[in-house]
């Protein structure tokens, strides 16, 4: 059994605390990690370790409140505790250093919960920059082997689609020409991709206009602008095809957070918190807001926040298996039709 303690009765703390006592962890156990193997470990919060004071401090705390920080290594020596952790703003240096100083003669294993602005934890993970280790708040999931792998599945998902898909596309290249002659049978608009550098990206044209630039209006249902022919393609998704082409040129990626215009991006970068971060990935065909609902128009800024969630959640929980996922939920609505995409 490990007695645990929490430093800090803030609101991240908190949070922690109620994560720690939930009737799953209680029985289980929480997993942690030994020197050379992992286990399960059973565990008893003992209380909480904060220099406020009731009634700076809320009464209906989930443990006790043991003391001070000032006490911490006798609070830890007297109640036998294996694991601290720390729930510390990352401005609070010389807290963090006096509890440090506090534990230097202990054997708890200390773990440090940084309070990290709202959405700096899309990959929080230690990196070895000009042989310095640091910590890194907001990277990019794909770097390394993570990167080969996922520029590998790419590769091989887009040549098996262009030649399973090409006499198709062809037919419906010839279908474009025929029902709007005179203009060009693919739609090219400068989307924002990895890093926020502009890129171009190619559909089948849907629309009598093509529109790019700063006054990009977004389809609506019933809009004027899309013919018979292009409803077909967007309800079908037949529309994104020419996109494994932008694949294959390491602009896009089968599977990842969809490329919006410019203009929209600079409506939004403003207005939904973490909302660039959707672009420390390679914009996708298809990605997990997609396949989950938040499809079609975003005329309502929360329906855009929605979105913009299940992007940052696909770059925090990332796997080949939620891309499998991903792409077989996509081909299922492809053949069943999908109203919202107009």
């Amino acid at each position: 059994m490990a007695n645990s303690i929490i430093v800090g009765a803030n609101p991240q703390g908190r949070a922690f605390a109620r994560a720690l006592m939930s009737p799953t962890v209680r029985q289980s156990g929480w997993r942690g990690r030994l020197p050379g193997r992992s286990q399960i470990r059973p565990h008893r919060l003992v209380g909480f370790v904060d220099d406020r004071e009731p009634p700076r401090i809320d009464e209906t705390l989930e443990a006790p409140l043991l003391g001070r920080l000032e006490a911490l290594g006798e609070i830890v020596r007297r109640e036998s505790i294996d694991e601290v952790f720390l729930a510390l703003p990352v401005s609070s240096a010389p807290r963090i250093s006096e509890a440090l100083s506090q534990l230097r003669d202990s054997t708890a294993s200390v773990h440090f919960l940084p309070q990290w602005p709202e959405h700096s934890e899309l990959q929080v993970r230690i990196n070895h920059i000009a042989g310095t280790r640091m910590l890194t708040v907001c990277g990019s999931p794909f770097t390394g082997p993570r990167a080969a792998l996922k520029r590998a599945a790419d590769i091989a998902l887009a040549l098996t689609a262009i030649l399973l898909t090409g006499p198709l596309m062809l037919m419906i290249a010839a279908a474009i020409r025929l029902t709007m002659p005179g203009g060009p049978v693919l739609f090219r608009q400068r989307r924002h991709g990895l890093n926020g550098r502009t890129i171009e990206v190619w559909k089948f044209r849907t629309m009598r206009v093509t529109e790019d630039g700063d006054t990009v209006k977004q389809a609506t249902r019933s809009d004027p602008r899309i013919t018979p022919l292009g409803a077909f393609l967007r309800r079908t998704s037949l529309d994104e095809l020419p996109q494994f082409f932008n694949v294959l040129q390491g602009r896009m990626s089968v599977i990842g957070p969809r490329p919006h215009a410019l203009a929209h991006n600079e409506f939004y970068r403003d207005r939904i918190d973490g909302y660039m971060l959707r672009h420390k990935a390679l914009p996708g065909i298809t990605g997990l807001a997609q396949v989950s609902g938040a499809r079609g128009e975003t005329d309502t800024l929360d329906k855009m926040e929605r979105r913009v969630a299940y992007d940052l959640q696909y770059l925090r929980e990332w796997s080949p298996a939620l891309d499998a996922r991903i792409l077989w939920r996509t081909v299922a609505q492809a053949v069943k039709g999908d109203d919202r995409a107009y």
